[in-house]
């Protein structure tokens, strides 16, 4: 494996914001493979801010805690609007390994794996918190 120097570094970082940070970030690495890059708690148990990496280094997510201030009330959490408006797409060697992991780790699927008609192979679920990941082997940069 490459050393995480050695790409280019992303440049568009989803940022998402939890009501239990803590468990979303031991969930998040457990689950779908980050690894904690930074992470600072803040003085009620919760997250100032968190960095998960990708272990190649090809990707990041900043996430935190949910907050009452303007950065929070700008963010909305998906059961508070009855749905998403973005979601997360992470290019995976193995589809199907991290459809089982996520299935192990408790995700909701929301579209079942399956070959796409565009190439590669994926599946849609929602976290814990029901913000919504998809997973494919398709790689739009190749």
């Amino acid at each position: 494996m490459p050393a995480p120097d050695s790409h280019p570094r992303a440049t568009v970082i989803p940022c998402l914001r939890y009501r239990d940070a803590p468990a979303a970030i031991e969930w998040l690495c457990s689950t779908f493979g980050f690894q904690r890059h930074l992470v600072v708690a803040d003085e009620q148990g919760g997250i100032a801010h968190a960095q998960l990496a990708l272990a190649d280094g090809s990707g990041m997510l900043m996430l935190g805690s949910l907050r009452d201030n303007a950065y929070g009330r700008a963010m909305r959490q998906p059961d508070d609007v009855g749905g998403c408006t973005q979601s997360i797409y992470m290019v995976v060697a193995d589809a199907e390994a991290l459809y089982r992991q996520a299935l192990a780790g408790g995700a909701q699927i929301v579209i079942d794996i399956k070959d796409e008609d565009y190439g590669g192979q994926g599946f849609t679920c929602r976290d814990l918190e029901g913000h919504v990941w998809s997973f494919g082997t398709y790689d739009p940069w190749h």
